[in-house]
């Protein structure tokens, strides 16, 4: 099984950038497909991006579509998150989340919305709040 450890939260002013990452051990990354999941407070978990696990492809939400770049080092066995010109609306605790599926991938409607529970491995989160 693959471990998960986030790191690079923070405190921000909207506008501003945080680069969230995601260390794996036990296992390559690349064994899995890999996603970044926010929970806002008082809010249901929100799939925010994805990386398939032949290391190209990606799909993000609407809501940062434009804004995140998620990417994977294979050297370092990370995953990052490259979120830009943040939000008030992207606060939350930011989930690093692995399945032993295929969950990104798309669909003739779009972005194929994986459930939570296709998710096998989760890290424990990171807080990122950003202020107005």
């Amino acid at each position: 099984q693959v471990r998960l450890v986030e790191s690079g939260g923070g405190f921000v002013q909207a506008g501003q950038s945080l680069r969230l990452s995601c260390a794996a051990s036990g296992r390559r990354f690349s064994d899995y497909d890999v996603a970044w999941v926010r929970q806002a407070p008082g809010k249901a978990r929100e799939y925010v991006a994805g990386l398939h696990q032949n290391g190209i492809s990606t799909v993000y939400a609407d809501s940062v579509k434009g804004r995140f770049t998620i990417s994977g080092d294979n050297a370092k066995n990370t995953v990052y998150l490259q979120m830009n010109n943040l939000i008030p609306e992207d606060t939350g605790i930011y989930y690093c989340t692995a399945s032993m599926s295929v969950v990104v991938t798309e669909t003739p409607m779009g972005p194929y919305k994986p459930d939570m529970a296709e998710f096998d491995y989760w890290g424990r989160g990171t807080q990122v709040t950003v202020s107005s």
